[in-house]
């Protein structure tokens, strides 16, 4: 078995669930990584026992790397995917894969000139859980799906709040391409915001999407950082499609261990395993097999169309007609 060689571009809080996965993964190295701040890089080196570039361009110009993972900002995503491309390496790059759908296009087109793979970090259909979904859909097991429910309640602290995007880019990206995995493309899009207590951080964070698919079924979206939700059958992370045949859910609270864990007062081990099980599958699925990542740029590109479709839909307070 070839041992593949990982690079990573970034070594943030995602860095380390991404090298913990490759750490444990036969067949597979962290040579090194490069990160903007230098002496942060040199800690996560010896913490994940890989080297340091002085450079990107001495990352990404190393022959011992075969794939290189974009773990950065999401504004630097497009130009190291490109760069990436450009040195023959294949790419994972974190999500939102970029900041604009002409962003996503000219990656899409630098890859594919490459020859070289590029998967974005759409983990959650990762999950076992929702893998098992998918197939009950598939095989028609649910019928005729009517209702496709995503929902996320928990709360985050002011500095993790005031620090990321307003959870339609933060949050909603992720219901985005699980929908898109689960039920298809939407029809039409509306969606609302919410601010609570604007004095902290301008960005929303509250949000609700109400979406007619193109098959006729109806999605509902939601997320809040704003709040927990402590109820009976807690709606902190749930998935739940139903058809006419039969119904199915996910819910990060199948698996909870009472201690912190980055942003979120417990540890929801949903979230980890996803990240590791995205990193296995684009090692052994992708690099190593040659497969199709479960979801691609181009799925990248539907989803930040749903994204900018929310955004259009709060300012103008329309609904707006999802274009292919």
């Amino acid at each position: 078995m070839k041992t593949i060689g990982i690079g990573f571009l970034g070594a943030g809080d995602i860095a380390d669930l991404h090298a913990e996965a490759i750490n444990g993964l036969e067949g597979a190295t962290l040579v090194g990584l490069w990160n903007r701040t230098a002496e942060k890089g040199k800690v996560k080196a010896l913490k994940y026992g890989c080297k340091t570039y002085n450079t990107e361009d001495d990352l990404l110009n190393d022959p011992a790397i075969d794939a290189v993972f974009i773990l950065t900002n999401m504004e630097t995503h497009c130009e190291y995917t490109l760069r990436a491309a450009k040195a023959g390496k294949h790419i994972l790059v974190e999500k939102p894969a970029a900041s604009s759908i002409a962003e996503l296009e000219k990656m899409n087109k630098a890859v594919m000139e490459a020859e070289v793979h590029c998967m974005p970090v759409h983990n959650y259909i990762y999950e076992s859980g929702i893998e098992r979904a998918k197939s009950m859909i598939d095989s028609g097991k649910l019928g005729d799906i009517t209702q496709f429910y995503m929902m996320y309640n928990i709360h985050h602290a002011d500095d993790v709040r005031a620090r990321y995007p307003g959870v339609i880019r933060q949050i909603l990206t992720h219901h985005s391409y699980t929908m898109l995995f689960l039920a298809g493309l939407p029809r039409t899009i509306s969606c609302m915001k919410h601010t609570v207590d604007a004095t902290i951080a301008p960005q929303e964070n509250v949000a609700m999407v109400n979406i007619k698919m193109e098959n006729g079924a109806l999605s509902h979206l939601s997320a809040s950082f704003a709040n927990d939700d402590h109820a009976g059958d807690p709606w902190s992370c749930i998935i739940k499609v139903i058809g006419t045949k039969g119904s199915t859910r996910y819910s990060y609270r199948d698996w909870v261990i009472n201690e912190r864990n980055g942003a979120h007062s417990q540890t929801y081990y949903a979230y980890p395993e996803s990240i590791k099980n995205t990193t296995t599958h684009f090692i052994n699925k992708v690099i190593r097999e040659g497969g199709q990542p479960l979801s691609s740029l181009e799925d990248a590109i539907n989803c930040q169309k749903i994204i900018e479709a929310c955004e259009r839909s709060v300012a103008e307070e329309v609904h707006v007609k999802f274009q292919k």
